[in-house]
């Protein structure tokens, strides 16, 4: 194992360091979207492998849907990597410069991270997303799916090889791990930090968690996605009852969905009831406060402290009273997880309050929480959402898989 894993390390270090011109990386970007859709039957019949093998091993529904690939989602990723190819190369811009006193011109110019190394699970796309934001941002990418999409993310790396090997580019740009080995993983954590510049991992609460347990090279990710929606005593109701109903249920099982409800005692009364009987009447499971149970109409469950802090990644709610707009943003910074939250309201006064306070890496006025994506922010897609303190944070896109150099020229001078 350690020798494939070093071989894999060591390849990928030899192509992070080409450069390829926007005008090729584009090229092959398209020639992959095109083998994509040449190559759809074969990517399917892959897939259903994996779907029976799945179902065989008892993966919940929820997961399967996450695996499955047919027509409609190859056109999406086909659309996102296309995408992705309008977008402009962030590597070798000048984002500053400047002159100093001592004759020194300096320049902070953008370059690639270097090797980047994905663990993941259950969604195939991400093979296919995150290979392209990885090599347009000119960095190799050692990919390592879950053992249940093994076939799928194999034929969808390939064809990325082949894309650069037709084009004349080390195909070692991307690499997949072709294992359903474990082991595999705890080696690119602890034993490849000569070779790989940074891990993303993406998947479930136990997946990232031991990824920051065991890894000695940094990490870009989020463990847990708790989102708020904040409904302020100065919201409008309509909007309030669309924005809630999609944040939480558009799709359950996403970070971005929202987790807790806080509702500004002042409109509880004339607020409580249509905010959430449109999410009961959808089956969704709503746990309250003492305050909010005594207002609403329908079937409420006691909320418990550990109700704050649960993301239940299903129609599940937790709804929390809150005096003021302090109070909201004091129970986000304790119980949240500084990925996204939001808060509605036609104060813009209180939204700055909120949006400058909330410790988030995403903070929203009059929006879904459902919009913490790269795709939606205008990134041509994502590797993942960051709620590191330090950068890069929020979704991680084509434009922050970069790093920076300084680029310093004078003319002889030399330091008094």
């Amino acid at each position: 194992m350690s020798r494939y894993m070093n071989l894999i390390g060591k390849n990928a270090k030899k192509a992070s360091l080409e450069k390829i011109n926007s005008t090729l990386k584009n090229k092959i970007l398209k020639r992959y979207a095109l083998l994509l859709d040449k190559e759809r039957n074969s990517i399917i019949k892959e897939n259903t492998k994996d779907i029976k093998f799945s179902q065989k091993k008892g993966l919940k529904n929820n997961l399967i849907d996450r695996l499955t690939i047919g027509h409609k989602e190859l056109d999406n990723i086909k659309n996102s990597i296309n995408k992705i190819t309008k977008l402009k190369d962030p590597v070798d811009n000048t984002l500053e410069k400047w002159s100093r006193p001592n004759g020194l011109k300096i320049k902070r110019v953008s370059i690639p991270i270097g090797v980047i190394g994905v663990i993941y699970e259950s969604r195939p796309n991400v093979t296919a997303d995150v290979a392209s934001l990885c090599f347009k941002s000119g960095n190799a990418v050692i990919l390592k799916g879950g053992s249940e999409a093994i076939n799928t993310n194999k034929i969808l790396a390939k064809l990325f090889r082949k894309a650069l090997k037709e084009n004349g580019v080390n195909e070692n740009f991307i690499q997949f791990i072709d294992s359903k080995d474990r082991k595999m993983v705890d080696f690119m954590l602890s034993k490849m930090k000569d070779y790989i510049d940074v891990i993303i991992p993406r998947g479930g609460k136990n997946l990232v968690k031991r990824v920051q347990e065991f890894s000695t090279v940094p990490i870009i990710g989020h463990l847990e996605g708790l989102c708020h929606t904040f409904v302020d005593k100065d919201a409008e109701l309509k909007m309030a009852i669309n924005i809630i109903y999609n944040a939480k249920l558009r799709n359950t099982s996403i970070c971005g969905a929202t987790e807790t409800i806080l509702l500004h005692e002042k409109i509880i009364k004339r607020f409580c009831n249509p905010i959430l009987k449109k999410l009961e009447e959808s089956n969704c499971k709503i746990y309250g406060d003492h305050f909010l149970s005594k207002h609403y109409d329908g079937r409420i469950f006691p909320a418990k402290e550990k109700d704050w802090s649960t993301e239940y990644l299903a129609a599940t709610v937790s709804v929390k009273t809150v005096k003021s707009c302090d109070e909201a943003i004091k129970h986000i910074n304790k119980y949240g997880t500084m990925h996204t939250d939001s808060i509605i309201t036609k104060n813009k006064k209180t939204a700055e309050k909120f949006l400058k306070n909330v410790k988030s890496s995403i903070a929203m006025h009059n929006t879904s929480t459902q919009f913490a994506d790269g795709g939606e922010f205008g990134f041509g897609g994502e590797v993942g959402i960051s709620t590191n303190t330090l950068p890069p944070r929020g979704p991680v896109g084509l434009g922050q898989l970069i790093s920076y150099k300084y680029e310093v020229v004078s003319n002889g001078q030399t330091r008094k």
